[in-house]
């Protein structure tokens, strides 16, 4: 994943930013209109996904303030400073001390009056928003594919006015995906992205579905409209997946996932803990944004690695 991540960097650092166009860009953005007098310049992001992205357009210059980061940086942007506004979801009144002309969300359920502050109200405060396209609630998109994704990252090099840059990483990311096969040996799989007791796993809509269907695996839990869900370990040693994706998180990481599968009575007899037939994720590359092609060619890496010998 870290010479994907270097090729987005390169082409950040390749593709500076240009200068405002005169017409003012309207956006529907999960049924609600923004409009963009000029591209922004000080943005404040909240979640991974948001912020990431604005890095590999390169234009990371202009976050003011970020807030919830799911895990660290990729290697790549590992030096940027950014303005830590919170750990956790900021409130609007610390969001708005840091004098954003944006606020850039990687969930609907950012925006919230206890949270960084409701739309309309921010709106009434000239503060433009922006959520990210595949987490409307509002207005609930399809099932998620990666033209979602890459229409976002075009939607941004509008925004910001670095269309050029939106296509090359787009382009970039094609490509990758095009040089990345399917497996085709019809194995199945669980995404465990959190949980002990009750499980809670990568369902029919988001992320984690497409990031296995262009890995070639058929998950378990395809059939569930919804993002993630709780689910019950029954019903997984049912399936009894031939693969078991971790997601590796600092409040519950891929190794505390590998000991409990391993001691729980009901999952240390499954093939994939027996023989160890683990994919590794890390956390933001399994919200929808731009860690999402990167780790489809990590895990398709990690898949060709694994002995289904035994």
């Amino acid at each position: 994943m870290r010479v994907q991540f270097a090729i987005l960097a390169a082409l950040a650092l390749s593709c500076p930013a240009v200068a405002a166009t005169d017409d003012p860009l309207v956006i529907d953005n999960c049924g609600v209109m923004v409009q963009f007098e000029a591209p922004p310049q000080r943005v404040v992001t909240i979640k991974s996904t948001a912020t990431e992205l604005l890095l590999a357009l390169g234009v990371g210059d202009r976050i003011v303030g970020v807030g919830f980061l799911d895990g660290s940086l990729p290697a790549e942007f590992s030096g940027t400073n950014l303005p830590m506004l919170s750990e956790k979801l900021p409130s609007q009144e610390v969001v708005l001390e840091a004098e954003p002309d944006l606020i850039y969300g990687g969930w609907e359920s950012n925006f919230a009056a206890d949270g960084a502050g409701e739309r309309a109200t921010l709106a009434q405060l000239g503060v433009d928003t922006y959520v990210a396209p595949a987490a409307c609630r509002t207005v609930r998109p399809p099932r998620l594919d990666f033209n979602v994704l890459f229409d976002e990252m075009a939607e941004m090099g509008e925004i910001f006015d670095v269309s050029d840059a939106a296509t090359a990483l787009v382009e970039s990311q094609k490509a990758m995906l095009a040089g990345t096969p399917a497996d085709d040996r019809g194995l199945s799989a669980l995404w465990y992205s959190s949980g002990t007791k009750t499980p809670y796993v990568g369902a029919g809509t988001n992320a984690p579905a497409m990031i296995m269907d262009a890995l070639g695996l058929t998950n378990i839990f395809a059939e569930v409209d919804d993002g993630w869900v709780s689910a019950s370990w029954e019903v997984i040693v049912d399936a009894n997946p031939d693969v078991i994706v971790l997601v590796d998180a600092a409040w519950n990481s891929a190794e505390q996932k590998r000991k409990l599968l391993a001691e729980n009575p009901i999952t240390r007899e499954l093939d994939a803990v027996i023989h160890q037939r683990y994919l590794v994720v890390p956390f933001p590359a399994g919200e929808a944004g731009v860690r999402n092609v990167p780790a489809v060619v990590d895990m398709a890496a990690q898949l060709r690695a694994l002995d289904f010998a035994r």
